[in-house]
């Protein structure tokens, strides 16, 4: 195993994201290059959910959309955190697009940042409520 991969001594992140477990879903790696990394082999949504059961702090999924959505998918993801940039690219690839039901959330936290960067928080609510959009005019008396 290597050493820490975050190494600026000015990042307030740099000591945590070093020393905090890591765990890295994978059938084609033996070992993770971040130390302490933990490899997870086999389906993704058993050995995430059996890591997700035992006790101890949140999991975090970083830099993984392909990951993110199975989890979603199975009912895996309390939380959901997403930043949002002042940016239209025009395509690429839909983060939350899953073959499951609507997941239904609820926004519990936000902010904007100084760059016009959104910070939002939600919370997983199970089954989303579907309904046809009306119009305007169904809101105005």
């Amino acid at each position: 195993m290597t050493g820490p991969r975050i190494t600026d001594p000015n990042d307030p992140f740099t000591e945590r994201m070093n020393s905090l477990p890591k765990y890295v879903v994978t059938n084609t790696l033996t070992a993770g290059p971040w130390h302490p990394t933990t490899v997870l082999r086999g389906d993704a949504i058993r050995t995430v959910g059996e890591l997700k059961a035992r006790p101890g702090r949140e999991l975090q999924i970083h830099g993984s959309a392909r990951l993110g959505r199975a989890l979603l998918s199975a009912g895996l993801v309390d939380t959901l955190r997403l930043v949002v940039a002042p940016t239209v690219t025009g395509s690429g690839r839909r983060l939350l697009d899953h073959p499951a039901p609507p997941v239904g959330l609820r926004l519990v936290q936000h902010e904007v940042t100084a760059n016009g960067l959104l910070l939002l928080e939600y919370e997983c609510v199970g089954a989303a409520p579907v309904a046809e959009y009306e119009g305007v005019t169904a809101f105005v008396q």
